[in-house]
């Protein structure tokens, strides 16, 4: 019985193992049929601009003879292609051009797809972008680039840059910062140098001569232009001075070198940087690509009125129609993908802009007919390829002199975010005020040393007054004592009474220097 399982379970083992074995088979030869037994016909359309992507060459005496094609699409596919070859599927492939008879697409990109639907082409390769309604004829491969929607305006200069563009490197705060520092640091100059006394050798000194109210905001930028340091009788004064100096060399470098930018980038301003002013005011007209899905989506999306959009072949027409503007029958805004925005912006950047929000999109595929195997095979290898160096090389090769995606090269800075504001010296500032109050604090010891001295003294005398009544002494509680303090000698009796201590501290700390 046991000998009988056995066997069963043997057997049931066996003929699992030969049925993943011929369904791994069979689907080898069924993706080797596909791939690689017939030749496929891949459609490009003639593109008359962006030719970047795809660039279909025709024969001159027959119009719908494909002679060579080129382009980042192109390129794209090729790449695909390689890989599956080193996958061992044997692939030939032949292009075709999608034209009429007179050599020009007819029907745009949704009739091409279309013609994959019917069975004229096995594949599309072209700059196609993921729709919902093209999904219903075709399906589509993994994107191989990402082709958000966005807005292209044309721009101007910033009337900012006027007589009074000398204030733009910093804001109002940080000016308003420096001239209450500048007046601190008067303050504490002014308050320091005040006990220079009249007889002394600094009688004549300029410093005698600026003391006053006024002097308090106009000494410090006296002495950041012309700094004398002889003009200053006491070296916690100085300190202050050369700190000050400091803090002044550091702001005239960065003013310096903000203005250098503000002058330098030569900044500018979109014309209109509001989509919802784009699309809300009628006066206003708006371009796309002809023949594009995104007449459609401004129209039933975006709410755009359809009498408003007008469609333009290509980039040339594009600056054409944005240099008219909506009151000289052009448009004020151009709505159109990210890697069209990327060629247009390459050409003639230096006087437009991507502005407005991104409205999201399938992004660039290949098509291929409904329910086909070689879908997942080229998504496959378009992630496989994605995934390594040479797509970048291939982006290198197009778009490599256009250094940001999101078009922000050329558009202009907000002025405020150009603008240095307090809060970049916030630091700078605690630090100068801090070392500012200990010179003045140096400065002033005279003060808090007479305090100490006097209530060092006080508390001494009490502490001698009460040892006395503990142990009386034998002599007399009545002591005179002469107490010189550079103006004469002064005779004191009953030193040991409180306020006899205190009279006598008094005196002392008065006597000191």
């Amino acid at each position: 019985m046991a000998s009988l399982n056995f066997y069963c379970h043997a057997s049931l083992i066996i003929i699992s193992f030969a049925v993943l074995l011929t369904a791994e088979i069979g689907a080898s030869d069924d993706a080797g049929l596909l791939l690689g037994g017939k030749k496929l016909i891949i459609g490009v359309p003639k593109k008359p601009s962006f030719i970047q992507f795809v660039d279909a060459q025709l024969n001159p005496f027959n119009k719908t003879q494909l002679l060579n094609v080129t382009g980042y699409s192109i390129d794209v596919f090729l790449a695909t292609i390689a890989y599956l070859r080193r996958s061992n599927y044997n692939i030939s492939y032949e292009f075709s051009a999608f034209v009429d008879k007179s050599g020009k697409t007819s029907g745009g990109y949704d009739g091409l797809v279309y013609e994959v639907h019917q069975g004229k082409y096995d594949a599309a390769v072209a700059d196609l972008t993921i729709v919902a309604n093209r999904s219903n004829f075709v399906d589509f491969t993994l994107p191989y680039a990402q082709s958000d929607l966005r807005m292209l305006v044309k721009v101007r200069h910033d009337p900012r840059l006027n007589m009074w563009i000398f204030v733009r490197p910093f804001t109002w705060d940080m000016w308003l910062c420096i001239v209450v520092v500048c007046i601190f640091t008067g303050a504490v100059i002014i308050f320091t140098e005040r006990h220079v006394q009249e007889g002394s050798t600094r009688q004549n000194s300029p410093i005698k001569k600026q003391l006053s109210g006024v002097s308090i905001l106009w000494l410090p930028v006296v002495q950041a232009v012309f700094p004398e340091r002889e003009s200053l009788a006491k070296n916690c004064s100085r300190f202050v001075l050369v700190m000050w100096l400091i803090l002044v060399f550091v702001l005239m470098q960065s003013y310096t070198a903000c203005l250098s930018s503000i002058l330098t980038v030569h900044q500018l301003q979109p014309r209109f940087s509001s989509e919802y002013e784009i699309r809300t005011d009628p006066n206003i007209y708006v371009g796309c690509h002809y023949g594009s899905f995104i007449r459609g989506l401004l129209v039933d999306s975006l709410k755009v009125d359809s009498s408003r959009v007008k469609e333009y072949a290509g980039i040339e027409s594009y600056k054409e129609a944005l240099d008219k503007g909506s009151r000289k029958g052009g448009v004020d805004a151009i709505f159109d993908e990210v890697p069209y925005m990327k060629v247009f912006l390459k050409k003639y950047g230096s006087n437009y802009a991507m502005v407005g929000p991104r409205h999201r999109t399938g992004g660039f595929s290949f098509a291929f007919r409904k329910n086909s195997t070689l879908t997942s095979y080229f998504s496959q290898a378009i992630l496989n390829v994605s995934e390594s160096n040479e797509m970048d090389c291939i982006e290198d090769k197009y778009f490599k002199t256009h250094d940001d995606d999101d078009g922000k090269s050329t558009s202009s800075l907000d002025g405020d975010s150009a603008s240095l504001s307090a809060y970049s010296f916030a630091g700078l500032f605690v630090v100068f005020g801090i070392l500012s109050l200990l010179a003045l604090l140096v400065s002033e010891h005279r003060v808090w040393r007479r305090h100490v001295m006097l209530m060092k003294m006080y508390s001494n005398g009490l502490l001698g007054r009460s040892c006395t009544r503990i142990n009386p002494p034998e002599e007399s509680s009545t002591v005179r004592r002469n107490v010189e303090d550079g103006e004469g000698s002064i005779n004191r009796e009953n030193i040991g009474s409180e306020d006899g201590y205190y009279n006598h501290a008094k005196i002392l700390v008065a006597s000191l220097p």
